[in-house]
């Protein structure tokens, strides 16, 4: 038995009208049944297309602005009714039920309309589509039957097919657009009970719902043997590495994605505006950071940090690329995976492209203030049978908080390095320790079990130049043998947390070498 089924009837009610008039068209022309609704049914007719009025099927006026039109049994029985049950078939001919065969439906615009920042609580409500879900629920559920088309995208797909058998479609067309269908009604639903529980104060609701397109699929994960894709927030409003525009290179990867975004939101911490900023990252790490006057002189400073570390790195910049820096960029021997950053100016793109055949090259386009990056995207660790969901760390480093506790007290130059070092040490993985010394980072230590080792290889990364440097700590110090350490490879001063029990052991650690000590009140914990 095939498992074609003939169109001769279609229902059409959408919002987004595009591309709408051609497919009618196609299956008018296959002697299809228009009935339409509303909005959507006189698009039709100034097309010049007949159309079979909603109220003319059910016998009942669209009615309540438009809030009651479709739900009606003369609707959801043509589209759940079973074609070889003979129950159901009697009972559609009893009560002068016709079937339909296809329905073309999009919903409210409800997403689109929510994401405007002036946007009313009636103004949303109102958008809140309840007859077009009904509609593609009911359809969906009898895709044995009924062809289901949720998106302007799907139109040519269900063309092609009508061509090809003679005004029907296959049941493996049918399931396909099934699982859209129902996607898109769980990502609307979603969308919806977010935006209502934004409307609370309840920053982590009991039920979480997450609603996420896939973007790309990826070669492979953080392995060959492992498989991946890249899946985004439609919601999310923020320029980050997910959806800037690739304009040069390979296929990013999963590695390249992940490095990628942890070296934009370290330069977002960075105005660009007041300063230039460029990180370099490699393996989740930043190993080279530096701020300054000109992006030029600032990549050069980032990236002589740890010139040994960068080779291969991801390199994200604050300030739109100029030839100048695209020329330090491009300069001697160096190898890059990723190059992120708001825009590219032409003969600075074109220098970059020419330079290297497979860098990964994105535009962001421009970068929030750090003031107005969105507080209300969470973050999400995944768990075995679960996820870990906390607010971004977003909290701004107010340097006239911080606490000055011993050694000479810092100028606005010192106060400078040691929130450059605080910046720095705030994206580094956890147990973090780093060396900064004019407005770049020098050495860098993270991810060790104890604090000590993170101290030992941010002074070996340094060198000659941990003399007359600023070390930042993510977490306080449990003990001074870390200070000791910093204060016998020559730093300036050391800015932390604060809050050992043996506080006062570092405070004597540096009141006794003539160390600047400044404590922050507040942890940076990243792992």
């Amino acid at each position: 038995m095939s498992d074609l089924v003939k169109i001769k009837r279609a229902l059409l009610s959408v919002s987004d009208k595009n591309d709408l008039v051609p497919f009618a068209r196609k299956l008018a022309e296959y002697g299809v049944t228009l009935i339409s609704t509303g909005g959507t049914a006189k698009a039709l007719q100034e097309a010049g297309l007949e159309v079979v009025p909603i109220d003319a099927v059910t016998g009942f006026p669209e009615m309540m602005d438009g809030r009651v039109k479709t739900l009606h049994p003369l609707v959801h029985g043509g589209l759940l009714g079973l074609r070889d049950d003979e129950g159901h078939v009697a009972s559609m001919k009893e009560h002068g039920i016709e079937p339909i065969d296809l329905v073309c439906i999009n919903l409210y615009p409800f997403e689109q309309t929510v994401a405007k920042p002036d946007v009313t609580e009636a103004e949303a409500i109102e958008k809140i589509d309840i007859g077009g879900p009904s509609m593609v629920r009911s359809a969906a559920k009898n895709h044995r039957f009924v062809t289901v088309v949720t998106d302007p995208s799907q139109y040519d797909a269900v063309v092609q097919e009508l061509d090809a058998h003679e005004g029907a479609t296959s049941l493996q067309l049918r399931k396909n657009l099934t699982l859209a269908a129902f996607a898109r009604t769980a990502a609307y639903d979603t969308a919806i009970a977010e935006w209502l529980g934004k409307q609370s104060d309840e920053v982590f609701p009991q039920s979480m719902l997450l609603r996420l397109n896939r973007g790309a699929q990826l070669r492979y994960g953080e392995n060959p043997h492992q498989g991946g894709a890249l899946y985004l927030d439609p919601g999310a409003t923020e320029p980050s590495v997910g959806t800037a525009k690739q304009v040069h290179g390979k296929q990013l990867s999963f590695n390249n994605l992940y490095d990628a975004n942890g070296a934009l939101e370290l330069v977002k911490e960075v105005d660009g505006n007041d300063q230039a900023a460029v990180a370099v990252i490699k393996h989740a790490n930043p190993c080279g950071f530096a701020v300054g006057d000109t992006l030029a002189e600032t990549f050069n400073n980032a990236y002589s940090g740890d010139p040994l570390a960068a080779f291969g790195g991801i390199v994200a910049l604050n300030r739109k690329v100029d030839r100048a820096t695209a020329d330090a960029i491009a300069d001697g021997q160096k190898f890059l995976e990723v190059i992120v950053a708001p825009d590219y100016d032409a003969d600075a793109l074109e220098l970059l492209q020419a330079r290297w055949a497979n860098v990964r090259i994105l535009a962001t386009g421009a970068l929030p203030s750090p003031d107005d990056r969105d507080p209300g995207e969470l973050e999400y660790k995944r768990i075995t049978a679960g996820l870990l969901v906390q607010e971004r760390d977003l909290a701004p480093f107010d340097v006239d908080n911080w606490e000055h506790k011993a050694g000479p007290k810092p100028d606005a130059a010192a106060l400078l390095q040691m929130r450059v070092a605080m910046t720095v040490v705030k994206h580094l993985k956890s147990n973090a320790v780093c060396l900064v010394r004019d407005g770049m980072l020098v050495g860098a230590g993270a991810g060790q079990m104890d604090r000590l080792a993170s101290c030992r290889i941010s002074i070996d990364k340094a060198g000659e130049r941990a003399k007359a440097s600023y070390a930042g700590s993510d977490a306080f110090f449990p003990f001074r043998d870390g200070p000791d350490q910093l204060i016998a490879a020559g730093v300036a001063g050391i800015v932390q947390p604060g809050g050992s029990k043996r506080d006062d052991e570092t405070i004597a650690a540096c009141e006794e070498a003539g160390v600047t000590l400044m404590f922050t009140g507040r942890r940076h914990f990243r792992h």
